[in-house]
């Protein structure tokens, strides 16, 4: 195994492979434990394998640590991890935490770990990257860093203070919505809170949008009104209507009228639908155009960063008004068929003549059926005078056709077993010096 000196935070989201090159997951986290005065062993990885799963990989299978990859001896226990009493995860509980140097210099905040190989198959915390209160009175800018080692400081005792999440959520900032939710549930509870209070409201609104139900409850309950309303403000409406909907009747009102008026007024609407029809599935952003918007103008409207796949894949075409509901419908363009035609072509003109538009009280199975027969991705939806009122998108009639614990229990196997993603032997598990799990 390579001596290198590795510091934790870089380590996050790098792959693991085996001896044969195949890559079997990502680190999520390191887990170390204490041991009396010393510093931290590290017992092993926290690894997500293909299905969101995480997995431990104990220390002793990692064969080398360095050029942004994790090599193993190619076994992985496919249990999913559990964390045990006495082990702490330095991504999600040390980052942050504040220390007080032994020297009387002051105290500071763990901004990174370094960990070192100690002995075969022995790896622990060496140094710490600290970073110092800010000093003055300006309120911007940050304090000086500096290394120590970890003999070199002491954990401050801050009777029962929440340590910043800063430096954690700076760690999640290249994550996708799905894994920034997987992340978040992972974390032990009183940190999940502690990171969902500091995540910005749109990053805690996009990783609410890929929960379970349940869980999308239990994290909002858990928030104050004031910043789940604003949550809520960044959630799509028809998530917002959803997670709306499993709340107390009380709550639901509360959050509603601390919405902005806007945003509140679509969730009411969406409200007003069973969960079971085109109403209830529907967003009521979709892009909205005239007839005499160009190629142009349609194509500057789909690149817009923070637009949704299957929302940018068609532009609806309506007479004014230009919001839900509006004029009359007149009809879809394709982004695929504003691509061939030239940048001042006039969108009426590039009408897609086939596709019809279901109502709000459309079955949501007749809706999965029309999809599904004509390969679209989205589908208008309109009211009994034939304005559009939102579309209907593939990513949330999946939602509807899965079933209610698809993301919790992706890849999941009863009695899982160690495997090798090679063709040889699987020799008994060995354990690390250090480790304390099997």
């Amino acid at each position: 195994m390579s001596a290198t000196r590795v510091f934790v935070a870089r380590l996050a989201g790098c792959s693991v492979f085996d001896p044969a090159g195949d890559r079997v997951g990502k680190v999520r986290d390191v887990l170390v434990v204490y041991r009396n005065q010393d510093a931290p062993n590290v017992v092993g990885l926290i690894v997500e394998i293909p299905g969101k799963r995480r997995v431990f990989l104990s220390i002793g299978r990692v064969t080398s640590i360095g050029a942004g990859q994790i090599i193993t001896t190619g076994l992985i226990n496919l249990r999913r991890f559990e964390q045990r009493g006495g082990e702490v995860r330095v991504i999600a509980e040390l980052l942050g935490r504040k220390v007080v140097l032994k020297d009387k210099s002051g105290e500071a905040s763990i901004e990174d770990v370094a960990i070192e190989e100690s002995g075969p198959g022995e790896w622990r915390v060496t140094d710490l990257f600290l970073r110092r209160p800010r000093s003055g009175a300006s309120p911007f800018g940050k304090g000086p860093t500096v290394f120590a080692a970890w003999t070199q400081v002491r954990e401050k005792n801050t009777g029962g203070e929440a340590q910043s999440a800063e430096q954690l959520i700076a760690t999640y900032s290249d994550l996708l919505p799905a894994d920034l939710a997987t992340t978040l549930l992972d974390l032990p509870e009183e940190r999940r809170l502690e990171v969902a209070e500091e995540l910005p409201d749109s990053r805690l609104a996009d990783a609410l949008e890929e929960m379970s139900e349940e869980d999308q409850v239990d994290l909002i309950n858990q928030l104050d009104d004031d910043h789940a309303a604003d949550v809520l403000d960044q959630m799509q409406p028809d998530d917002a209507a959803d997670l709306i909907a499993q709340l107390s009747e009380e709550r639901g009102e509360a959050l509603l009228e601390l919405m902005e008026p806007e945003e509140a007024e679509d969730v009411r609407f969406l409200l007003a639908y069973g969960a079971d029809t085109a109403g209830g599935l529907m967003t009521t952003e979709p892009i909205i155009v005239s007839a005499d918007a160009t190629v142009a103008e349609g194509l500057a409207l789909i690149r817009r960063h923070e637009l949704a796949p299957a929302l940018g894949a068609a532009v609806c075409v309506t007479l004014p008004p230009y919001e839900p509901p509006t004029g009359r419908f007149l009809g879809v363009v394709h982004f695929q068929r504003m691509l061939r035609y030239p940048p001042n072509e006039r969108l009426g003109t590039l009408l897609d003549p086939s596709l019809e538009p279901v109502t709000a009280h459309t079955s949501a199975a007749e809706v999965s059926r029309i999809l599904a027969s004509y390969n679209l991705v989205q589908l208008p939806v309109v009211d009994e005078n034939h304005r559009l009122v939102g579309v209907v998108t593939i990513d949330d009639v999946l939602d509807y056709l899965l079933p209610d614990d698809w993301r919790s229990t992706s890849g999941d196997d009863p009695q899982p077993e160690p495997v090798s993603t090679s063709t040889a032997a699987i020799p008994t598990r060995r354990r690390a010096p250090h480790a304390t799990r099997n």
